[in-house]
């Protein structure tokens, strides 16, 4: 054979080989590159990124764990072991429950409904606390700001949790000691107002003394000023107990239909005086529509909260002559709804609105929005600061909807019972009334 004749049969197998080896250099190159980083650069970068994320969370003053859906601790950084006393090595993998020791103010366990662990999984959305405590491992009892958030898959289904806790012990001790302040001055304030208060309705009675016209005006106005005075110290006086823990608070099952409803019927008539309308409204229906149609009878879905009835009543009326106050026309609406999970009931109204700046701060103590509305019908800056509080006493949320021009509504959300649950509640407190007579009827006097 000739050279010629084996070159010719040579060359494509050649050739092939040859391109072979260009391609698995090329391919290599390609796919150890990319945006120009070789794959031994890239994953050292996602190392050092790894490392920085621990380092931020290691280096942070606030607790960080992460939980499983079992409730199993994955993670545990040195904040956490600050607060709980737990090293990190030995909190691993332990159930929450060991290592978390949850507790009220009063050092009572927290009530698992109430648990942000518990209910982080359930409701699957960031669950806020800031009247949660902790027992430490030396038998400290300290006060948490405490924040989880759910790891949700493409269900929305919570497969894992991470929770963010911060000592606020020392703050919670300022504040209390300021409240304490605060009570003490209203408190010792409130006797010589009441003193010139009366005084000033004598001085106006016309069967104890005789005054011109001029001077009633000006006592007039000089006892409106002393009440406005005495409604302050009062209001002072609520915020610094809602404040440190010290709110009187009794709570029981509460039926919200028909509660709402009785409420309404109560309110209407700071309403009528303005020639306001108003109406309750259950889901998207007025009780009044729903009984003409129904021939008197109204079939709703029962929402029990569990909560003192005085202090909602006290946020139902405080937001309630908000709106009727600045309300020039049109009506004021009292609505109830609710899921599964959640009840809410709101207060809606066709007045002035809010500025989209102010609405952020309104449950801020002692803010008031300045407009001329504001200023002529005056007021203490401190009831809807109140409200916040009452309502945060029973796990619930509020915050308000307006438009300026167009109206506002204020939402109250608490957490939902169910029948069973609401059935259960109100035996036991049944049970604890009749308690200390069946106990007096068990002993008799030596």
């Amino acid at each position: 054979m000739t050279l010629k004749a084996l070159l010719l049969i040579l060359t494509p197998a050649i050739l092939t080989a040859l391109f072979f080896i260009i391609y698995i250099r090329v391919w290599r190159r390609r796919h150890t590159e990319v945006g120009g980083v070789s794959v031994n650069q890239l994953a050292s970068a996602l190392h050092d990124e790894r490392m920085k994320s621990s380092i931020i969370v290691d280096a942070i003053e606030d607790g960080v764990i992460l939980l499983d859906e079992t409730g199993v601790i994955r993670s545990f950084n040195p904040g956490a072991t600050v607060i709980t006393g737990w090293k990190a090595d030995e909190a691993m993998n332990l159930d929450y429950r060991l290592v978390l020791k949850l507790v009220d103010e009063k050092g009572q366990p927290y009530p698992t409904e109430q648990d942000p662990f518990q209910r982080v999984f359930v409701e699957a959305t960031t669950i806020r606390d800031s009247n949660i405590f902790i027992v430490s491992t030396a038998n400290k009892q300290l006060a948490l700001s405490m924040q989880v958030s759910p790891l949700l898959d493409d269900k929305r289904h919570a497969f894992a949790a991470v929770a963010v806790l911060r000592d606020v012990s020392q703050e919670r001790a300022a504040e209390s000691q300021r409240a304490e302040f605060i009570s003490t001055a209203s408190h010792e304030m409130r006797t010589p107002v009441a003193a010139i208060e009366g005084y000033l309705a004598l001085a106006l009675n016309d069967k104890v003394s005789s005054i011109d016209a001029r001077a009633r005006e000006y006592l007039n106005k000089a006892h409106a000023s002393t009440q406005h005075l005495g409604q302050l110290f009062q209001d002072l006086l609520t915020s610094a107990k809602a404040e440190d823990g010290r709110l009187a608070s009794h709570p029981s099952v509460i039926e919200m239909g028909s509660y709402l409803q009785q409420l309404t019927e109560d309110l209407k008539f700071s309403a009528v005086k303005k020639n306001l309308g108003t109406d309750f409204i259950v889901g998207s229906t007025s009780v009044i529509d729903a009984r003409s149609e129904a021939g008197g009878k109204v079939v709703a879905p029962l929402y029990y909260v569990y909560a003192d009835p005085d202090r909602l009543r006290e946020v139902v009326t405080n937001i309630f002559d908000n709106a009727v106050k600045y309300t020039d026309a049109g009506k004021v609406t009292l609505g109830l709804t609710g899921n599964d999970q959640v009840v809410q009931f709101y207060v809606k109204d066709t007045g002035l609105g809010i500025p989209t700046d102010d609405i952020p701060h309104l449950f801020q103590k002692f803010y008031r929005v300045d407009n001329s509305s504001t200023r002529t019908i005056g007021g203490t800056g401190l009831g809807l600061f109140i409200c916040r509080k009452i309502v945060e006493l029973y796990h619930g949320r509020i915050w308000a909807e307006s438009e300026y021009g167009k109206g506002t509504t204020f939402f109250i959300n608490l957490p939902r019972l169910t029948g069973q649950q609401a059935n259960q509640m109100m035996s036991a407190d049944a049970a604890k009334q009749t308690l200390p007579e069946a106990n007096s009827a068990s002993f008799s006097p030596l």
